[in-house]
């Protein structure tokens, strides 16, 4: 049963990226562009998120186990601070220049197109760097 939730939900937020134009990088890009040609309509999609994801975190944390019976564990940090700050800013300057973030990028790589099979690498790449770099922290 959770091998097929978790298909279910892989499929709907697929489907979802696919008809709101998010694995399209020239519609992403030209939302991103608020001096240029400026596409409003991702911000639609996001709001949407927004409200979807607010009420799962809600009702989330008003229980302790999902409905298949799951321990819920729910972020704990409330913090900014200069890990998330950083972190931000390379998530957005890489979305802003090769038009994906994760979830449509990984997506995308079913299209058979170059970009985000390099965007997917360069993405693993970071953070296996970023892995690396925290080891070599916590052990110095």
């Amino acid at each position: 049963m959770k091998l097929l939730s978790v298909f279910v939900a892989g499929l709907v937020f697929g489907l979802g990226l696919l008809l709101s134009g998010m694995m399209v990088p020239s519609k992403v890009t030209a939302f991103l562009d608020l001096a240029g040609v400026w596409d409003p309509s991702l911000a639609f999609v996001m709001l949407g998120a927004i409200l979807v994801a607010s009420t799962g975190f809600y009702i989330a944390s008003k229980r302790s186990r999902t409905i298949l019976g799951e321990v819920i564990r729910l972020p704990a940090a409330t913090r900014i601070d200069r890990h998330l700050v950083l972190g931000s800013l390379v998530f957005g300057i890489g979305w802003g220049i090769a038009g994906y973030c994760p979830g449509p990028a990984i997506a995308s790589l079913l299209s058979g197109r170059m970009e985000p099979l390099i965007f997917v690498a360069a993405m693993l790449a970071g953070m296996a760097l970023y892995e690396l770099q925290t080891r070599l922290s916590v052990k110095s």
